[in-house]
């Protein structure tokens, strides 16, 4: 049985962690007695919660980068690029990744990265009118993804006329 080679769906949402959320609400509850001592207990929260709601604002706000591979495309972020220009894809460990964005760096990268993800794919850019010579994008399932992007550039496009 064969299904739609133009649907192969890769998604993954470089949510914020439990850990970072679970911190931040320690934080202000320390934040929130240290003000509970030196003001009224209304102006204590008041403030504390308005911190909260920023902090978790962000979160949700950097959270929400998607990272998919379907209908012939890889999305990450706000970018797109058909699989047809794009190379072998090179699912990166911690310490690869770290090197990736370190020492072998290239200024020219399109990285969509989050600092609680340690893992990440290398996907090259085989378009010449493309300045950028890589895509870097952190990843959860960094092996997952790059053979999401292997089996889509391997199917054969379908649908739209020649």
């Amino acid at each position: 049985m064969t299904g739609s080679p133009a649907r192969l769906p890769y998604r993954e949402r470089l949510r914020v962690s439990l850990r970072w959320w679970v911190q931040a609400v320690m934080f202000f509850g320390t934040v929130w007695l240290a003000m509970a001592v030196a003001m009224p207990l209304a102006w204590s929260l008041l403030v504390t919660g308005f911190l909260f709601a920023i902090c978790a604002a962000l979160f949700v706000w950097t959270g929400s980068a998607l990272i998919e591979v379907s209908d012939g495309e890889l999305r990450a972020g706000r970018a797109r690029i058909g699989l047809d220009l794009v190379g072998v894809p090179e699912s990166l460990d911690r310490e690869q990744t770290r090197a990736a964005l370190g020492p072998q760096a290239d200024a020219r990268g399109y990285l969509l990265t989050r600092p609680w993800l340690h893992t990440a794919v290398r996907v090259p850019i085989t378009d010449p009118a493309d300045p950028t010579p890589y895509w870097l994008l952190h990843s959860r399932r960094p092996d997952r993804l790059a053979a999401a992007i292997s089996s889509a550039r391997a199917m054969p496009s379908v649908g739209g006329s020649d």
